[in-house]
């Protein structure tokens, strides 16, 4: 801390506020994988609103974070378009901007997590995994509902749910879910039937929900690699190489291209 010149007021130094965000971007549990993800280098196609629009909504949470009373996002949509890459683009921010306490968590996983721990005498072990997650200024819950349903998992998603929304506390959600079907012969299951009607409807109230479409990203990085020929990648076709080969310190080698072969004395 120093002394602002002329005032009687303490600022913290740049070192420090340094190290503070380094602390929370590690006590945040970014995975490896999501750790550079930034809303700037989030693509979109001009043709691609919707996740033109989904990039407005979360620079939305960005400014306005401090007036929004904990009131998230839902980003929803086909895999591959960017939900989980705008959410943590949202925490890192807010991380950077605010020194927000964050945490990301993988729906499956804190509930692994949490089963791992379950106590079922005193349940400290429960409340301790859990306690963070309440605590959390900034929290996100990727893919939503991707567990199965159970009694369990609604009753414990409603506790996170209904602590986080008491207290105004952010939430950002991210689920391969719809909330409709594509057509009538769709028969596959939307958002409600994973997480249940009550906690959806809780969900509307708390968060507003963001619908992304486009192209699987993954998907079209992969078809962008480069032509395979003859069985082998492009990138790893053999290639003539100079190597120097040595039979003994009496016999030296040559350079030669693509081969070894010893000179002759």
């Amino acid at each position: 801390m120093h002394v602002l010149p002329g005032s009687n007021v303490a600022q913290r130094c740049a070192c420090q506020t340094l190290d503070q965000r380094q602390r929370l971007f590690r006590a945040a549990h970014i995975p490896p994988r999501y750790q550079h993800c930034t809303l700037q280098d989030y693509k979109a196609a001009d043709a691609e609103t919707s996740k033109w629009i989904a990039k407005a909504e979360a620079q939305r949470i960005l400014d306005d974070y401090l007036v929004i009373d904990g009131r998230g996002l839902v980003f929803t949509g086909a895999v591959g378009v960017g939900k989980t890459h705008l959410a943590v683009a949202i925490l890192r921010e807010l991380i950077e901007r605010y020194q927000a306490h964050g945490l990301f968590y993988q729906f499956g996983a804190l509930l692994r997590q949490i089963q791992d721990s379950y106590n079922p005498v005193s349940q400290t072990s429960e409340l301790k995994v859990l306690q963070p997650v309440f605590d959390a200024e900034v929290l996100v819950l990727d893919e939503l509902g991707a567990s199965k349903p159970t009694d369990w998992v609604r009753d414990t998603m409603m506790q996170i749910i209904n602590t986080r929304y008491n207290d105004k506390r952010l939430t950002i959600f991210t689920t391969n879910y719809l909330d409709t079907r594509k057509n009538e012969k769709d028969i596959g299951e939307i958002l409600e039937d994973r997480i249940g009607t009550a906690l959806r409807s809780r969900l509307y109230e708390m968060c507003k929900t963001v619908v992304i479409e486009g192209e699987d990203y993954r998907k079209a990085m992969a078809n962008a690699r480069p032509t395979w020929r003859g069985g082998t990648s492009l990138l790893f076709q053999k290639q003539p190489i100079r190597l120097w080969a040595v039979r003994s310190c009496h016999s030296p080698a040559r350079l030669l291209p693509g081969r070894w072969r010893h000179s002759e004395r």
